[in-house]
């Protein structure tokens, strides 16, 4: 029988995003293995639903930029001491450090294995390359692996393991349709969609994810009397509230303002997609994977992208039509307006799946807690 293993994952915070969604789900795999599943972060919305699936929570402030973190790592090692984890998942510098400090000065004996996820292509530096510092770092695609490669040499290549992120198809199924009520409920919050053919833009309302160029498109297709309606869904944190009434005064100043709606966060990004004819990514720097690129994918909603980072390798192997040379907006309105005249896909994805990340992530934890 497979030995019951202990693991701690630690991330700054559980509110939304990629980290923290790839966190909860290698929790809900621990559970459902029969392991012992924790995350310590600072807290957030997103607690309920880790500890309503079995796992457990413990707040700690490992969540700020500044010196004085280092003051949690004492009780972080204390922490270790205490639940005795076999594996130790750092998903974030902060956390990492802290975790890593605290690791060093227990018996190499004892403590527990060091794993570490690296989610973002951060800026070069000492700093960033504690998430190096892992005895298997995980990269999430084939982007993330070759950054580590190129920018820290001293990283082993046989300690970097790829494991891409990857969608349920039973959470994003082919063709799915929502429910009457939901339907019925968005018509009337949305009833300026009404026979348009709706574009939508997801990520969190930031200059990195190419509002901009979003906007120039919608008012390119519009100014060919395409009947087309720009959806911008997407939460915002306190910091960017400036950037999003610059925005909004974009939209009026351009003469969009019936033709850009913005929805904020949203919980039910599924039954969103399931409403738009095409999703778009287009952020200034590559992403290191596309997650709401793949959910759209999933649920037959096209896609198009500029080809780089982790998107580019999304639609590579799932819709090489999709992808568009990197800041061709010329190429970008053509690519739309063969998308919105072809329609939907005509078949499911088959590659990055949920259900192999959670796999192979297990099988990593597995493996190291038997090497001698």
């Amino acid at each position: 029988m497979t030995k019951r293993l202990t693991v701690l994952q630690t991330l700054p915070a559980l509110h939304s995003g990629g980290v923290e969604r790839g966190t909860l789900e290698i929790a809900c795999a621990l559970v459902a293995a029969g392991h012992r599943s924790i995350v310590v972060s600072n807290g957030g919305r997103l607690v309920e639903q880790l500890v309503r699936e079995g796992s457990e929570h413990i707040t700690m402030p490992v969540h700020r930029k500044s010196l004085p973190s280092l003051f949690q790592v004492r009780p972080f090692r204390r922490l270790l001491q205490e639940l005795k984890p076999d594996i130790v998942h750092a998903r974030s510098r902060v956390p990492a450090w802290i975790a890593w400090l605290a690791l060093r000065r227990m018996s190499p004996a004892s403590r527990p294995r060091f794993v570490t996820t690296v989610h973002g292509l951060n800026s070069v530096s000492a700093y960033s390359a504690i998430m190096t510092k892992g005895e298997v770092v995980i990269a999430v695609s084939e982007t993330v692996r070759e950054y580590v490669l190129t920018h820290y040499p001293a990283c082993d290549p046989a300690r970097i393991k790829l494991i891409y992120r990857g969608v349920d198809p039973a959470e994003f199924p082919f063709q799915y349709q929502p429910s009457a009520t939901w339907l019925a409920q968005w018509q009337q919050d949305y009833p300026q969609l009404a026979g348009k053919q709706v574009l939508a833009l997801p990520g969190r309302i930031t200059r990195l994810k190419g509002h901009e160029t979003f906007l120039a498109l919608v008012s390119a297709l519009r100014a060919r009397g395409l009947p087309v309606h720009g959806l911008i869904v997407g939460g915002v944190e306190e910091k960017k509230r400036a950037y999003l009434a610059e925005l909004k005064a974009r939209v009026a100043d351009m003469g969009l303002s019936d033709d850009i709606s913005f929805t904020g966060l949203r919980s039910d990004i599924r039954e969103v997609f399931s409403q738009c004819r095409l999703v778009l990514s287009l952020s200034t720097q590559p992403e290191t994977f596309g997650r709401t690129v793949l959910e759209a994918l999933s649920l037959g909603t096209p896609v198009v992208a500029w080809d780089q980072g982790g998107v580019g390798e999304i639609l590579r192997a799932c819709h090489p039509e999709g992808a568009v040379p990197t800041n061709d907006n010329a190429a970008l309105e053509q690519a739309v307006i063969e998308a919105l005249r072809a329609g939907t896909r005509s078949k499911p994805v088959e590659h990055f799946r949920l259900a192999d990340m959670c796999a192979e992530t297990l099988a990593t934890y597995s493996k190291l807690t038997h090497e001698a």
